[in-house]
Order: C-alpha cells, then sequence, then structure tokens
C-alpha cells in the first residue's frame, strides 16, 4: 500500500472501536490491554451496548453517531468490527476523516468495494490493515518463517481442513464463513512469487438451508504445487489443521493441541530418475526421519494484531496484513462463489501484485 508519513510521537495511538459485539469485546480488551493503543470511543447502533462494554471506564466515551467520533482530532485510528456489509460505508468515512483503519475480515463483501478502500487509504497515505487474526499466532508466524527461508524446500501441497457441527447460518455459506481463515493463513505463509493461479469449489447443502454447508477449494498455485481447503459445518468432530509439504520437510499445525500445535517432519519422498534401455524409469524412495515439536511460548494472537497495528502507524510501514492481503482473500472468495455458479469449473484468479 502507498506509505504513511510515520507520527514522531511515541505516545499510544489513539483508536476508537466501531462495533461492541462479541469480537468487538474482545479488540476492545486488547486496545485497552496495550501500552501502544489508547481507546477513547467505543461506537455502536446500540448505544447501550457500547456502555455495557465500556463498563466503569469512565475514560472511554460511547456514543452511536459515528460521526461525533470521527470529529475528534485525538482519535488516529478506528478498529472496524462490525458485520461485513457495514464495512465499506464505515471504512471510507474513517478514511476519509483521516484516520487508519483496522477492519475485521473480510475487508468487505465485494472485491469493486475492497479496491475502493485500498484505493482510498493508499491515496490518502493511511493505513489500512485487515485483522486475519490466525497470521498472528506464535505457530503460523514460524511456518512462515520456515516457508520463506526456504527450510521446507520447494512447495509441493497444502491440505487444509476446518469443521465442526455449527454454526450453521442463512446468510452466508460455509465457504464465506469458515474458509477466510485458512486462505488468509495461505496468503500469509505460501513463499515469495508463489501465488494461487485458479480455484474450483464444490459442496453440498444437504440439510436444505439455501446455503453449502460443507465445501471444498482446490486450487493450483503458480510453482506447480496444489491448495485444497476443506470446511464444513456438519461434522461431528472439530478439526483445525494445516498439513504443509516442502521437498526437505512437512508441518503439520493442529491449532487444537496446546503445547503441541505444530510438528516438524523430516520426511518425504525422494524420486530419483533411473536411465533404462527404453524410457526413462524412476526410483521411488521413501525418507523417514524424526519428528520435531519445537516449543513455542503461547500468545494472544489479537494482543500481536494491536501492537503491529501501532508499529504500522508509528513507523509508516505497511503492515504485515495490509489491505492489499484482504483484497488477495476477497478476490479468491469471489472466484470461488463464481466457480460454485458454474458447477465447480476452474476460476482464474487475478490477484494484484502487492503480494
Amino acid at each position: 500500500m502507498g506509505s504513511c508519513e510515520p507520527a514522531t510521537s511515541d505516545a499510544p495511538v489513539g483508536v476508537a472501536l466501531v462495533g461492541a459485539g462479541y469480537w468487538g469485546r474482545n479488540v476492545a480488551r486488547n486496545l485497552l490491554d496495550s501500552a501502544a493503543t489508547e481507546l477513547l470511543w467505543v461506537c455502536d447502533v446500540d448505544e447501550a451496548a457500547a456502555g455495557r462494554l465500556v463498563g466503569r471506564r469512565s475514560e472511554v466515551r460511547t456514543t452511536s453517531e459515528l460521526d461525533k467520533m470521527l470529529a475528534d482530532d485525538e482519535v488516529e485510528a478506528v478498529a472496524i468490527v462490525t458485520p461485513p456489509g457495514t464495512h465499506v460505508d464505515v471504512g471510507l468515512a474513517a478514511l476519509r476523516a483521516g484516520k487508519h483503519v483496522l477492519m475485521e475480515k473480510p475487508l468487505a463483501t465485494r472485491t469493486a468495494d475492497g479496491e475502493r478502500l485500498v484505493a482510498t487509504a493508499d491515496e490518502l497515505g493511511r493505513v489500512l490493515m485487515c485483522d486475519h487474526t490466525f497470521c498472528y499466532t506464535p505457530h503460523v508466524r514460524r511456518i512462515r518463517e520456515l516457508m520463506h527461508a526456504g527450510e521446507l524446500g520447494d512447495l509441493q501441497y497444502i491440505d487444509s481442513t476446518r469443521v465442526n457441527l455449527g454454526l450453521v447460518q442463512s446468510e452466508i455459506d460455509v465457504l464465506w464463513d469458515l474458509a477466510p481463515h485458512d486462505l488468509s493463513i495461505m496468503d500469509f505463509i505460501l513463499p515469495p512469487g508463489v501465488v494461487p493461479v485458479q480455484v474450483s469449489a464444490h459442496g453440498a447443502d444437504p440439510i436444505k438451508v439455501g446455503q453449502w454447508c460443507l465445501a471444498h477449494l482446490t486450487m493450483p498455485l503458480s510453482n506447480g504445487a496444489l491448495a485444497h481447503v476443506h470446511v464444513n459445518w456438519l461434522s461431528p468432530t472439530k478439526i483445525r489443521q494445516m498439513v504443509i509439504a516442502g521437498s526437505s520437510r512437512m508441518v503439520v499445525w493442529n491449532d487444537l493441541l496446546p503445547g503441541r500445535r505444530l510438528t516438524i517432519f523430516d520426511s518425504g519422498i525422494d524420486v530419483t530418475p533411473v536411465e533404462g534401455d527404453e524410457r526413462t524409469r524412476r526410483m521411488v524412495g521413501y525418507r523417514l526421519g524424526d519428528s520435531v515439536t519445537p516449543a513455542i511460548p503461547e500468545s494472544e494472537a489479537l494482543s500481536a494484531v494491536v501492537s503491529e497495528f501501532a508499529a504500522a502507524i508509528r513507523t509508516g510501514r505497511p503492515p504485515l496484513t495490509d489491505g492489499h492481503a484482504g483484497l488477495r482473500l476477497l478476490r479468491t472468495l469471489e472466484a470461488a462463489s463464481m466457480s460454485r455458479r458454474a458447477d465447480g469449473a476452474l476460476v482464474r484468479l487475478e490477484l494484484d501484485d502487492a503480494a
């Protein structure tokens, strides 16, 4: 995204929160706990809900009027945790008021609206950051380090599973509900120069709620590897797992195993060409080496999100999950929806060049 004029002050960033629901409460708690931010306002269409979130903190003001909050010069940044359909209007209002923006995912509900947000932030030199929360867990960040350093070898495939029983929704399908988590992680960890080039979506609605309740995404990558995402509201077991296979090593991330979330396997298959009389044959060897579970301290991802947002504002650098990352996610979801309407046909992905 465009460069932002860095602030010279080391004072905490004054932040206003829009949205006092479940996730808004989590964001508020981390804004209050961080030394890098100061929560000044909570805005919600239900001001009573904003008041309940604030509680006895008399220093934090509440309102149901967005314009009133945006008029406060002490507010440097706005965290938006509202329904996705409101993101473009609230985000544009905040950016045009000169505020930096932290946006809950997805960035918007349409690529065109996401492009407007990114273009406005670039034009005005404001930070636009997406709250791709899982990207800020220490284990996903370690996977990114391994991938970017080439320690897994050449990427061969990614296989991600996110399934559970419920919550079945009528407004959006399971792709738009669950897949953003996995897609944002993939976008974050893929090595430089490797991007999805196509997407195919298949799914089903066996309980007849009018939306896909289970779905599979298949995405060929630019280096010849393949990524697959399985999401499901109808599974009797809860699974949160991603397998990343490289030519040298493989990684399994299981988010439901505290203390053992990440395991690195020195395993794989080695293929050696062998010259024959009539054609080239290949010798397949199986490499079964050690597995290591690195000791990675647990930490709250949202705390790292808040720290990254404040650091991007104060230094003028793009955040790790900037508006362009949100736009890539949005384009992938829209392409998946196009594939759904085309009975699973592969749809070409047009991702921007700000990877």
